[in-house]
């Protein structure tokens, strides 16, 4: 069992969801009660937004696996903003219950 969750976020600078995409993920592992490390990869180039499968700010990863599993194996990447899907809404926060349902998939790795 994974004693530490890794947790990626990464984005660019002057992308407001940035910001709340962090305050939601520390809200996530602080009410799971799990130890994780949070860090902010700021993506500020076209070659480092493909190295890293960038999929448009923000993009949340845990233990190095996207949070949307339709984006998992993605050969795509995006120097852009990035939209989530929610009940047929567009969003540029990534929904909570992607960020939870793969922080406590991480944590029975």
């Amino acid at each position: 069992m994974r004693t530490t969750v890794q947790i990626d976020i990464l984005g660019f600078e002057g992308c407001p969801n940035v910001a709340l995409a962090q305050e939601l993920v520390e809200a996530v592992v602080h009410s799971e009660g799990i130890e994780a490390r949070v860090n902010y990869i700021e993506v500020d180039s076209i070659e480092k937004a493909e190295r890293l499968r960038f999929l448009g700010s923000p993009t949340v990863q845990v233990n190095g696996t996207d949070i949307e599993a339709s984006r998992q194996g993605d050969e795509q990447f995006s120097y852009s903003c990035r939209v989530y899907r929610v009940e047929d809404k567009a969003t540029g926060v990534p929904p909570e219950s992607l960020v939870r349902e793969a922080i406590r998939s991480a944590k029975d790795e």
